[in-house]
């Protein structure tokens, strides 16, 4: 009998300790796709009215050590209204858990363009559907966000203010300051970073600081290549995160080529 106590408490304890462990998995949420941001920094700026655009990439974590695969989407509802989804797939994490992370939906609207002289603002609206495994979910969450886009020159920066609101009430309210600035080195060539402070859903304070650094390069005037690394400066929780993606995003402007016919 007392052997059957000491294995129904050790059963329980794992259980327990598997339960922590998997409630502090970073959930990733609706993520921006290239060029219209960062990394995971969202920009004001849309896609154009009546496009599609798309997103594939691959995100290796080290410390905790697991691989995320996700497939985005966006379309353009106005020029300055457009949907987005997000769908992650996890695989490795602890070297034993794969599966869906929830899916995410959202809207961002540009309401306001700062012209010359002003930033240009818009806010996201965004809510996650409980379609993750155990090990990967919150049971869904819906969130708000504000954002702020200025371009300086080569330089273009963004700023963003996100609340999340977990589906499972046990779990703490997100709240997530980003900034980011990319650098135009050449015409098809940018240099990016970003900062990310965050309240996750498994802690009272701001666990997760992370900086950002890597490079974007648009092969064709449809595909950009984004190739970045990640640093957790607090806890080391990732220790690193490399990041690799391919956007496959329509231009806002088709240039138009004129013809000039010489009479003979």
């Amino acid at each position: 009998m007392k052997r059957h106590h000491a294995l129904l408490f050790f059963n329980l304890l794992s259980v327990f300790l598997i339960s922590g462990i998997v409630s502090a998995f970073d959930i990733t949420g609706l993520q921006p796709i290239a060029p219209n941001g960062i990394f995971s920094t969202f920009s004001a700026e849309s896609i154009p009215k009546n496009k599609l655009a798309f997103e594939t990439g691959i995100e290796i974590s080290g410390e905790p050590d697991f691989n995320r695969f996700y497939l985005k989407g966006a379309y353009g509802i106005s020029d300055s209204v457009e949907f987005l989804v997000m769908v992650p797939y996890i695989t490795n994490f602890l070297d034993q858990y794969d599966g869906m992370e929830d899916i995410s939906l959202g809207f961002k609207h540009r309401f306001y363009d700062g012209g010359r002289y002003g930033p240009d603002l818009a806010y996201l609206v965004n809510a996650s559907i409980p379609s993750g495994g155990d090990e990967f979910s919150t049971d869904g969450r819906f969130g708000l966000g504000l954002i702020l886009t200025k371009r300086i020159g080569p330089f273009k920066g963004h700023m963003n203010l996100f609340y999340e609101k977990p589906g499972t009430g046990r779990l703490n309210d997100e709240v997530s300051f980003l900034g980011g600035i990319e650098f135009s080195a050449a015409h098809n060539f940018k240099l990016l970073s970003e900062i990310l402070a965050k309240k996750s859903h498994y802690s009272r304070e701001y666990n997760q600081i992370e900086a950002r650094f890597g490079y974007r390069i648009k092969t064709t005037d449809y595909i950009h290549t984004t190739i970045g690394i990640g640093f957790d400066l607090k806890n080391r929780s990732p220790e690193y995160r490399i990041m690799l993606s391919v956007s496959f995003v329509p231009p806002s402007r088709i240039k138009q080529i004129r013809k000039v016919y010489e009479k003979e």
